[in-house]
């Protein structure tokens, strides 16, 4: 399956410049966060294939319109073309605007997908992607608080052992040295500002 991940900014190889057949060959869009509804469903449009998304923290809009034609994976463990994805969107608390989380009430989420998991008997059969738009809190996040990884993640990391972690929010243009893909803990970590092409 080859997949499209993008996140933060609009790809303009793939809208501005965008050339009839040039999504053709995805499988599975993925989007980790704060890119407008708009540009999903164009995307979702054009590729003709599933487009799956968290919000990010600047997707308000979401809220009064989804974008129409994507599959939302926030708070869900949902199944695409056989593989499992767990969604966790949002950051870290840092005003008062949505979609932000304190460390606790984003374990308080992940507590709760996995009751669900658990209650449909998926328990055992884990995930293979993890879906979120923070980082994993000392991978290649930020001190600062509108920048701050989560913890849980690599907890969730440790105990499903996901193929891929896909996220957004750290901009690689932040600082030298954020990478597009890093490993942690057996997963392969994604950092899908703009895009990324991946496959499995």
């Amino acid at each position: 399956m080859k997949i499209l991940a993008v996140a933060d900014v609009e790809a303009r190889r793939f809208y501005d410049f965008y050339k009839p057949g040039c999504l053709d060959e995805f499988d599975l869009i993925i989007s980790a966060g704060d890119l407008p509804a708009r540009y999903l469903e164009f995307l979702v449009t054009m590729a003709h294939c599933p487009l799956v998304y968290v919000p990010g923290n600047h997707d308000a809009e979401y809220l009064a319109h989804p974008p129409e034609g994507c599959i939302p994976a926030d708070d869900r463990v949902i199944e695409i073309g056989g593989l499992r994805i767990m969604g966790l969107g949002g950051s870290f608390k840092y005003n008062r605007g949505q979609f932000q989380y304190s460390e606790e009430e984003m374990r308080l989420r992940y507590a709760k997908q996995q009751f669900k998991m658990k209650l449909k008997h998926d328990y055992p059969r884990g995930v293979d992607i993890l879906l979120t738009h923070a980082p994993v809190r000392g991978h290649f996040d930020s001190e600062h608080p509108s920048h701050r990884g989560f913890q849980v993640f690599g907890d969730i990391i440790k105990k499903y052992e996901p193929r891929i972690m896909i996220h957004g929010h750290m901009h690689r243009n932040y600082a030298a040295g954020i990478p597009q893909k890093s490993e942690l803990y057996g997963t392969t970590v994604v950092n899908a500002y703009e895009y990324c092409v991946l496959e499995i």
